[in-house]
């Protein structure tokens, strides 16, 4: 960069302040936030995090240094759909670990019989278990079910209407990131930064276990 494109004085403080009243508004939307799908928080939550970004950058340009801020970015291409879709698709992804063997077949079993489940180890019983519950009822009581959440991942994506069995073969080969209206992620990574659940553009997240969630949308 040369001398004559350097940031001023001035305009990285003008970024600096304009951060502080990002931090305001956001603090403000949740603290009147009218439910968890509140437009306010996560539009406050966007601006928050482009005010951050820019002043980042101002003070790099200008003094060489950067704030201890992490903002996390979009990995989506830019949404292509319609402003109105007719119908939308979740493509769901959810990581566990299996922390405990032998807890994980009993709750098996208890579903069953060891005939069912145990006898067939780890692989028949998650069998059981998934079959039987729900699987937001398992991301809820993972603990119960001897699992440990790893990160996940869910997208809202707009489609066509589907005919009933139309995708079932291969439900995961039509999935188009342009497609993609919002999407949410819940990881332990986050909590590095020790935020609370963020959201952006209209778009809301909600950890659960040992992560939180961001969300990103697009259109």
């Amino acid at each position: 960069m040369s001398d004559a494109a350097q940031p001023t004085v001035a305009e990285v403080r003008a970024a600096a302040e304009a951060v502080k009243a990002a931090i305001d508004r956001h603090l403000a939307a949740i603290e009147n936030r009218t439910g968890d799908d509140d437009p306010a928080v996560f539009a406050a939550f966007d601006d928050l995090a482009t005010a951050a970004e820019a002043y980042d950058e101002l003070l790099y340009d200008t003094y060489d240094e950067v704030t201890p801020f992490e903002i996390p970015t979009d990995t989506l291409p830019a949404y292509s759909g319609p402003r109105e879709p007719n119908a939308i698709s979740l493509l769901i992804r959810r990581d566990y670990a299996v922390t405990d063997p032998q807890r994980l077949l009993a709750q098996a079993e208890r579903v069953s019989g060891p005939a069912g489940a145990g006898g067939g180890g780890v692989g028949a019983g998650i069998g059981v278990l998934f079959g039987e519950y729900e699987p937001d009822e398992i991301a809820a009581r993972h603990k119960e079910f001897g699992l440990e959440e790893g990160d996940s991942t869910l997208w809202v994506s707009a489609v066509e209407p589907a005919e009933p069995g139309e995708w079932l073969s291969a439900p995961f080969d039509q999935a188009d990131p342009a497609m993609v209206i919002c999407r949410f992620d819940v990881s332990a990574v986050f909590d590095d930064e020790g935020e609370e659940d963020y959201a952006a553009d209209g778009a809301t997240g909600a950890g659960s276990g040992g992560g939180t969630a961001g969300a990103t949308t697009d259109g």
